[in-house]
C-alpha cells in the first residue's frame, strides 16, 4: 500500500538535496541484492533522519535494526565530535554488508555494530541515550521501547519506524501478527504521560517520541 502518492513521493525527492554518493551506492546495492529491499529507509526518510539527528546533536545513538546500514549512516551525521552510535543487527549477512559501508564512511570510528539478538545486547550497553531508532522485528517493538526508555535522557527521543505497517493497521478487522503488534505498540505508548508523540506520515509511518519526564 502506498501511503504517500507516488507523484508526491517523486516530487519531494526531486526537490530535496540529493543524497551523498556513498548512501546512493548503498541504496542501489540494497535494492539490487537484498531479499527484502523495501525495508531500507531510503532517500526521503534518510534525509529526515539526517535532519533530525543534526538538530538533536546527540552524543549517543542506539539503533535497533541495522539492515544494510543506510539509516545508521544517516543518523551518524548529527553526532557530536565525540559522539557514538551503537547499532544492532540480528542477521550476519546484513551486518557484514553494513560494516563494509561503515568502514568507507567518515563515521567509521563512531559506529559500533553489534551482531545478535537486541534483547540480550541492549542490557549490556550501559549507555544513556539521546536518540534511539527502532526498526527491527515488529512483535518486539513494545519490548524494545520498555527496555530502552529508562536509559533515554529526559528530553531525548525515540523514533519508531513502520508504525503503519504497510497500511495494515488501518484495516478492520486487522490481520497478521506484525500489524497487530504495531497497533498494540501505538496504542500503548499514546496512553503514557512520560512521553509526547508526533506521528509523521512519512514512508510507512514514523513516530517521534520525546521523553518528557
Amino acid at each position: 500500500m502506498d501511503i504517500l502518492h507516488p507523484l508526491a513521493q517523486a516530487y519531494a525527492e526531486k526537490h530535496s538535496t540529493p543524497q551523498d554518493s556513498l548512501l546512493q551506492e548503498l541504496e542501489v546495492y540494497t535494492r539490487a541484492h537484498h531479499q527484502a529491499p523495501h525495508m531500507i529507509s531510503g532517500f526521503l526518510q534518510g534525509q529526515f533522519l539526517q535532519l533530525f539527528s543534526t538538530l538533536v546533536q546527540p552524543q549517543s545513538i542506539l539503533e535497533i535494526g541495522t539492515m544494510t546500514g543506510y539509516s545508521a549512516l544517516c543518523l551518524a551525521t548529527g553526532l557530536t565530535s565525540t559522539g557514538q552510535l551503537h547499532t544492532i543487527e540480528l542477521r550476519e549477512q546484513d551486518a557484514s554488508v553494513a560494516q563494509s559501508f561503515f568502514d568507507r564512511s567518515p563515521y567509521a570510528a563512531k559506529i559500533h555494530l553489534h551482531c545478535g539478538d537486541a534483547h540480550t545486547i541492549i542490557p549490556d550497553l550501559h549507555q544513556t541515550w539521546d536518540l534511539v531508532f527502532i526498526d527491527a522485528d515488529k512483535v518486539s517493538y513494545l519490548d524494545y521501547f520498555n527496555m530502552v526508555l529508562p536509559s533515554v535522557r529526559v528530553g531525548g527521543y525515540i523514533l519508531a519506524d513502520n508504525i503503519f505497517f504497510h497500511g495494515q493497521v488501518f484495516e478492520e478487522p486487522m490481520h497478521g501478527k506484525n500489524a497487530k503488534a504495531i497497533a498494540a505498540f501505538n496504542t500503548a505508548i499514546v496512553k503514557r504521560d512520560d512521553v509526547t508523540i508526533t506521528v509523521i506520515p512519512l514512508r510507512d509511518g514514523l513516530s517521534v517520541i520525546k521523553k518528557v519526564k
